[in-house]
């Protein structure tokens, strides 16, 4: 099915929205912590594949809606995904050239970024701090990349978004 060019946006929103719903689907505690950041993965792969089309303030939105959907501080995950996007639309040229490998690591530093600002915005408001667990997700998020990264490419040849 090949869809038009102003339906690449309905495209993206609903790769959005199911990175949402991933994010907020109940699961035990046990496998809670180890849930990656499906949230981070997708607007990284957007980020990287259509730096004109999803970039800071795609990231800022997203985060303030993830931060309402999680009951965060409101701006939390704003700040730390418009970070993200920032660094991967600045280096996108640059990370698109990488060998699979160097570009899975990439994924981790990008992901243990956004865990870092919401942290820190934790700590600044005095929230207790995580047990080491607290950053499987981005290993997990490293782990899932090259499959994210395949499915959303998938996706994004199937309805000829541009």
């Amino acid at each position: 099915m090949n869809m038009s060019r102003s339906h690449g946006g309905i495209v993206i929103l609903i790769t959005f929205a199911l990175a949402m719903i991933l994010t907020i689907i109940p699961l035990p505690d046990s496998l809670a912590r180890l849930r990656p950041d499906w949230v981070g993965l997708t607007l990284i792969f957007w980020c990287l594949t259509l730096p004109y089309r999803v970039s800071v303030g795609s990231g800022f939105l997203v985060g303030l809606l993830l931060d309402v959907l999680t009951g965060t501080l409101l701006g939390q995950h704003a700040l730390a995904l418009s970070l993200i996007a920032y660094v991967c639309v600045r280096l996108h040229a640059r990370i698109r050239a990488y060998p699979a490998w160097q570009q899975t690591l990439t994924v981790l530093v990008l992901l243990v970024l956004h865990q870092l600002v919401v942290l820190w915005v934790d700590r600044t408001i005095g929230r207790p701090g995580h047990p080491l667990t607290y950053w499987l997700p981005s290993l997990i998020g490293m782990l899932l990349w090259p499959l994210v990264f395949r499915w959303l490419n998938s996706v994004q040849r199937a309805f000829s978004v541009q």
